[in-house]
């Protein structure tokens, strides 16, 4: 079989972030102008109050401090609260295709590459912005790749299962370079009313280059990438019902399950012993001891899942070096948090050293990928 390498990673991140304090802010004004409007219905109880949020609670919650947007003004505007992102022409750039070549271009600069040396692109996220033409294929003809291009969503779990359909095509011989690309517009899918999951999700971008190893045997930095495992399970837990169909019954186009909804208790109760079976799984399967490993890049999603999944593969509460956390900046990213993760906290490894990418969200997916430093 042939050896597949990662060779380089690349992130975008957005120029603007929101703090825990600037989200509270805006949440809190348009609470008390709800409140107030509807203040008649919900003294009959004909309506519940919302509740005001706090800074203290999303930390609590989640671990999240701060997430960075592609549009800052229009998540925070009280009469708004979602982003401003004008519609671009069909001869323009689509917003995630730039974000993806942006992310793509320092994965090729640290993989020693050009577009044209790539034959497969495949862009992996949970929010694609269109149906067709593919967003995938667009990024191919802005870096000039060859060979052949696709979307793909396995919601949070894309980043994972997009490198692995990009091992597998290099080990058919379909292709010798791959890049897959993760543009997440987190922000335009959450529903920045909702006190329980308005702090979630940040926006962002990561790429990643797979190559055959024959073609990367003098390239620093590098990664094997031995072995993986993926999983899914349906689950209602998670869920965005937004899609085309939607137009064919009027009467539930604003209903708030258009956006990011979920039973969060019910999400870290069943996802957490999920992810940690499969990972140990695959280590007894790998005849690797948990000790071993040097480093755990889990999907950044929750500060308490990830401590959990981590102390259970471990057998003891892990270190920030061994779980590296980069979620209380950028919120939850979705597909790109796993490989935000790997992108800032490698290059420390030694050859020969272990790890596990991570990644695990709605449907439900999982997906982890066992990988060794090479160089």
């Amino acid at each position: 079989m042939k050896r597949v390498l990662i060779t380089g990673t690349g992130l975008f991140t957005p120029k603007q972030s929101i703090s825990n304090e600037e989200l509270v802010s805006s949440f809190n004004t348009w609470v008390t102008h709800y409140n107030d409007q509807h203040a008649t219905a919900i003294a009959a109880g004909d309506l519940e109050a919302k509740t005001p949020s706090s800074a203290e609670f999303i930390e609590k919650a989640s671990g999240i401090k701060s997430r960075f947007v592609m549009d800052k003004d229009g998540v925070l505007n009280p009469d708004r609260m979602k982003p401003y992102l004008p519609e671009r022409s069909n001869d323009e750039p689509s917003i995630q295709a730039e974000m993806a070549v942006t992310a793509a271009k320092e994965a090729l600069e640290k993989a020693g590459l050009k577009g044209s040396d790539l034959d497969l692109v495949i862009l992996a996220c949970s929010n694609p912005q269109r149906a067709y033409p593919a967003v995938a294929v667009e990024v191919q003809q802005l870096l000039g790749a060859g060979g052949y291009a696709y979307d793909m969503n396995v919601a949070c779990s894309s980043a994972t299962f997009g490198i692995q359909a990009g091992y597998s095509a290099i080990q058919a011989g379909q292709a010798k370079r791959v890049l897959m690309v993760n543009p997440e517009i987190c922000s335009a899918h959450l529903n920045f009313r909702d006190r329980d999951s308005h702090f979630i999700f940040g926006d962002a971008c990561t790429a990643v280059i797979l190559e055959a190893a024959e073609l990367a045997e003098e390239k620093s930095n590098t990664f094997e990438v031995f072995a993986s495992k993926l999983i899914t399970q349906f689950s209602n837990n998670i869920r965005n019902n937004a899609g085309f169909l939607n137009r064919c019954d009027e009467a539930g186009i604003g209903k708030l399950d258009k956006l990011f909804v979920q039973e969060g208790r019910k999400v870290f109760k069943e996802v957490c012993p999920m992810v940690a079976a499969m990972i140990t799984e695959q280590l007894e399967v790998n005849n690797i001891k948990a000790e071993q490993l040097s480093r755990l890049w889990l999907h950044q999603a929750n500060l308490s899942m990830n401590q959990l999944i981590s102390r259970r593969v471990l057998g003891r509460e892990a270190t920030a070096e061994e779980a590296p956390v980069i979620l209380d900046r950028y919120a939850n990213t979705s597909s790109a948090g796993s490989i935000i993760a790997f992108h800032l906290h490698n290059q420390d490894l030694k050859t020969g050293d272990l790890g596990v990418i991570c990644s695990f969200g709605a449907g439900y997916s999982a997906g982890c990928l066992l990988v060794r430093k090479v160089a």
